[in-house]
């Protein structure tokens, strides 16, 4: 990261580092250097609580960027709970109550259990199309997303006539080779029939655990664990060992290692970038040892990256598989948190698993729907995806941004928050024994969904936590559902008190 001194022309300077980029990129890199340095002045009492901030031309011309730069570093300070505006009288700094700490990362011996999708999910997703608060389910709200280019690539993909008839397996040429294009960019060298299509990330992984397991054999997997990765082991018939998993750094590889020497592990599932619900993200260094571990173990990994495209930062997180030289890893990835969550479409890389998993894919539903795989890949090949994706980083970030300062002026002393670098979920620990399960039963009461820990595990050590969706547009509805979320776990908090 630059330094960003007085009279110095950043967006010049990144563009003598980086070459031809898009201005938009670079703008929104820039808008967040400037966040970050007024962040660090106000931090260091530079300014303090109440005091108004120079004028936007001022800072523009300290800072040696462009008064929309300024503005939109102003509006990301907001979000995050550092500045207010004020009608007419420019921006003024207003603390956060406090800044909340991370969760800790809870140690735990693990053993085998039988895995049991929980009703408390299906209840949840129903929920949803209820008039609540949508905080529970990790899926965009329809202003995130591309909804106009994927509406006239699906009208596009739709005029295609016998294109869009047949079943076809393993996937539509077209939509594999845009594929085929994006791993390579990612340093994965593949070909179009290495890939297969599938109906999002979920059947991805639920046909990777059927090619690599049996009934009743063990899988390792994050703790606490995404609902979606237990209900497809639920599915498959599997025993799970939860291992635990750091805030920041993700799956403990010591955890791992154990379980590889006490268990006969048949498998591993991984969110290795800005997992669900951590958004912990793995160096590259545990990505490699992890992987390197796996494959001295014979142990397959099977890889989610469906948030990877989702980063906060200048550069995309590199997935595990680039760090896979025998073709142990079973990639999984999807278009559901990004471009749509109902066109269902992912795809997977299965690498030396690459017969089973087309088996499996075959006997299970002879392919995907042609339509979404055509327009999808209309959509990725016209370049709309990049285009897209450079102004939905930023509004990701800002939502969680925003959404992790309201919990920290309005839940209980002693709350922990989650910081990821990428999608759109807090993983939020509460208090002591507070339970997270009472929160979420008197929340459901008032119209407020939110998804309790209790969801995340196949036993009950997460019942003082809750995850909470990032990926809505901040409104007055939504920051009052905050607040009132942080009321009744103050009111939970004083109840366990007594």
């Amino acid at each position: 990261m630059f330094d960003i001194c007085a009279g110095e022309n950043l967006f010049d300077l990144y563009c003598s580092h980086s070459g031809l980029i898009w201005q938009d990129e670079v703008m929104g890199i820039l808008y967040n250097q400037v966040a970050d340095q007024l962040h660090a002045l106000i931090r260091d009492g530079v300014y303090r609580e109440g005091e108004r901030l120079p004028g936007v031309r001022a800072l523009s011309r300290q800072f040696g960027v462009s008064v929309s730069t300024v503005l939109q570093a102003h509006q990301t300070l907001e979000a995050r709970g550092y500045l207010e505006a004020r009608e007419r009288s420019g921006y003024f700094v207003h603390l956060p109550r406090r800044d909340t700490p991370e969760p800790v990362m809870q140690k735990h011996k693990a053993k085998p259990v039988p895995v049991s999708a929980r009703d408390m999910a299906l209840d949840l997703c129903a929920d949803e199309e209820k008039r609540m608060v949508p905080l529970a389910a990790a899926v965009p709200h329809p202003d995130f997303l591309p909804v106009r280019q994927i509406q006239h690539a699906t009208l596009w993909a739709a005029r295609r006539g016998l294109e869009t008839l047949d079943y076809a397996f393993p996937g539509k040429i077209e939509y594999r080779r845009q594929v085929a294009q994006r791993m390579a960019a990612l340093g994965i060298i593949t070909t179009p029939d290495d890939i297969l299509a599938t109906n999002g990330a979920q059947e991805a992984i639920i046909l990777a655990l059927q090619a690599v397991t049996s009934p009743g054999d063990i899988v390792v997997v994050e703790s606490p664990s995404f609902p979606g990765i237990l209900q497809a082991l639920d599915v498959v018939g599997l025993r799970v060992i939860e291992v635990p998993t750091h805030p920041a750094e993700g799956l403990s590889l010591e955890g791992l290692e154990l379980a590889l020497e006490q268990w006969p592990v048949k498998a591993c599932v991984v969110v290795p970038n800005h997992s669900n619900p951590m958004g912990a993200t793995m160096s590259d260094l545990r990505k490699q040892q992890m992987v390197r571990m796996l494959e001295v173990a014979g142990v397959p990994l099977i890889e989610d990256d469906i948030y990877g495209d989702l980063y906060y930062g200048v550069d995309r997180p590199r997935p595990a598989k680039v760090f896979d030289r025998t073709g142990n890893v079973i990639y999984c990835n999807s278009f559901s948190k990004t471009i749509s969550p109902g066109l269902r479409l992912g795809w997977m890389m299965p690498g030396k698993y690459l017969a089973e998993a087309r088996q499996q894919k075959y006997f299970s539903n002879l392919g995907t729907a042609s339509v979404p795989q055509i327009a999808v890949a209309h959509f990725l090949e016209q370049g709309g995806y990049d285009r897209y994706l450079r102004s939905a980083r930023q509004r990701y970030r800002e939502a969680t941004d925003r959404m992790r300062a309201a919990v920290g002026r309005s839940f209980p002393e002693g709350t922990a928050v989650s910081r990821p670098q990428g999608g759109f979920v807090l993983w939020v620990q509460l208090p002591g024994t507070v339970s997270g399960t009472e929160v979420f039963r008197r929340a459901r009461e008032e119209n407020i969904n939110v998804a309790p820990g209790l969801m995340f595990s196949t036993t009950d050590k997460y019942d003082n936590c809750l995850r909470l969706n990032g990926a809505n547009p901040w409104s007055e509805r939504v920051e009052q559902a905050v607040g009132r979320l942080g009321a009744i776990a103050t009111a939970v908090a004083a109840e366990s008190r007594d």
